[in-house]
């Protein structure tokens, strides 16, 4: 790369912004795990700010005063999703009021730079090596139009082929060692994670081209045929295009039912491995996959819907002079996204708010209440003790230790948690455990089984019967 090229991507590039930020390893902490690791779509503000300030708790705890983080959740949603900053991009989603997030391809490559800088327990080029020399031969092969070459080489395979099955039925084979499994799962993994992080990417480009349909049509003045023959020519470049093509084709391998049910088999019997320590994530990346590709088409299928919406657009000859208003509007919109004025849009009052006189009540006389004085009641003493004595049961603390101790997408015994994690507040905290209603957190209740649970107060030592409960994490 030139300097003039570097120079110009660390003053623009929001990935590079990122890395430069002061508060970048919360940023990277806390979107990495929401967004990255779990492969999470777009959340709701709400939920989104809840995690995020339960995140803070956990990060605070511990640390002085001077090195918290004391920002404001929402503040910091908006501060990472303005323009300047872009590793958050802020939208409604169709038929939806609620602000949503979802991560940008930035953040992606940030994220993904900053996780190659971890020391890896081992570097394998073994499986490397073999991926490269079958890419080449793939090249080679492929693109070769010779029919004879192409026999000749099938010929060759089947030699191939026959020799190994020849050599299995005498029992003359080589078992994979676990330092090759290793290398080669770590180089699937990692490869897995790649493909999740360019699904975000071709979406961000899917998008780009919404966009600019969508400006386009708010800003044509001119025949509707031509604006027309525009966008489909736009939307046919995109799909011929290398990504629209390549990006089809996986997404039609994905639909294959042979070849999901050929995946879940091999990520299976990868997991039992006895040679690998292998992420349960990885499990379900094929559902990961399906789900990032869906949100891709969904972005294609909303390009479609604009298509469609512009040539249902009757009002273009009914009633042009609210297409045109609409279109103003929409213009407007387009000129103040890049930089919106300080204190809003102008707009004039539709009607003026008339109060008239009579239309306020007259003045209302009340009745003199009579009191009896006379009457003499005695005070009564009375325990008030048991106003003050109550017990505050901390349910931030309570989600804390459930997401210690359950990972995601997976369960344990509530039981098994309080081992680790005592009960302080007696019974209260244990009926807090039960009644927890965070989004990721669940607690289900088998009234076939019946569990013990030992409470330690000032009273001494007491047990609880109640319903075998089993913590759930989403």
């Amino acid at each position: 790369m030139h300097l003039d090229e570097i120079r110009l991507l660390a003053e623009r590039s929001p990935a590079w912004k990122l890395l430069r930020a002061r508060n970048a390893p919360l940023v990277l902490g806390f979107l990495g795990e929401t967004f990255v690791e779990t492969n999470g779509g777009a959340q709701a503000q709400s939920e989104l700010a809840g995690r995020l300030d339960d995140f803070l708790y956990v990060a605070n705890a511990g640390r002085v005063q001077a090195e918290q983080w004391v920002g404001d959740p929402i503040g910091y949603l908006d501060d990472w999703s303005a323009p300047e900053s872009g590793w958050l991009r802020r939208f409604y989603p169709p038929g939806l009021d609620d602000v949503h997030y979802d991560a940008t391809p930035a953040f992606e490559k940030a994220y993904a730079w900053v996780t190659s800088l971890k020391t890896r327990p081992s570097v394998g080029t073994e499986s490397r090596l073999h991926t490269l020399v079958e890419l080449l031969r793939q090249m080679v092969h492929g693109a070769d139009d010779d029919q004879e070459a192409r026999l000749a080489l099938l010929h060759q395979r089947r030699a191939e082929v026959e020799a190994e099955i020849a050599a299995v039925t005498a029992g003359e084979f080589e078992v994979m060692g676990g330092a090759a499994l290793r290398e080669r799962y770590q180089f699937f993994s990692s490869t897995a994670r790649e493909l999740l992080a360019d699904f975000r990417e071709v979406e961000e480009n899917f998008r780009a081209l919404d966009r600019g349909a969508r400006e386009r049509i708010a800003t044509w003045e001119g025949a509707k045929g031509e604006l027309l023959e525009t966008l489909v020519t736009d939307r046919a470049d995109i799909a011929s295009s290398d990504q629209g093509a390549s990006f089809r084709a996986f997404y039609d391998f994905l639909l294959s039912h042979d070849r999901q049910d050929e995946l879940t088999d091999l990520l299976a019997r990868v997991q039992e491995l006895d040679e690998l320590d292998a992420d349960p994530r990885m499990r379900r990346v094929h559902h990961d996959w399906s789900d990032a590709a869906e949100r891709t088409q969904i972005t294609v299928r909303r390009l479609s819907e604009q298509f469609r919406r512009f040539l249902d657009d009757q009002v273009w000859v009914e009633n042009r002079r609210v297409l045109d208003l609409v279109r103003e509007i929409e213009g407007a919109a387009i000129e103040l996204r890049l930089a919106p004025p300080s204190l809003g849009l102008e707009v004039d009052e539709a009607q003026l708010a008339i109060s008239l006189p009579f239309e306020r009540p007259l003045y209302d006389v009340k009745p003199v209440s009579e009191v009896d004085s006379s009457v003499s009641a005695g005070i009564e003493e009375l325990d008030t003790t048991a106003l003050f004595d109550q017990t505050v049961v901390d349910h931030v603390r309570l989600a804390t230790q459930l997401r210690t101790v359950v990972p995601p997408r997976s369960s344990a015994l509530l039981a098994d948690v309080l081992e680790l994690y005592p009960l302080r507040d007696g019974v209260a905290e244990l009926v807090g455990y039960l009644a927890l209603t965070d989004d990721d957190l669940s607690v289900e209740l088998d009234e076939t089984l019946r569990v013990e649970v030992s409470i330690d107060d000032e009273r001494g030592r007491r047990t609880v019967s109640m319903p075998q409960a089993t913590v759930s994490r989403s």
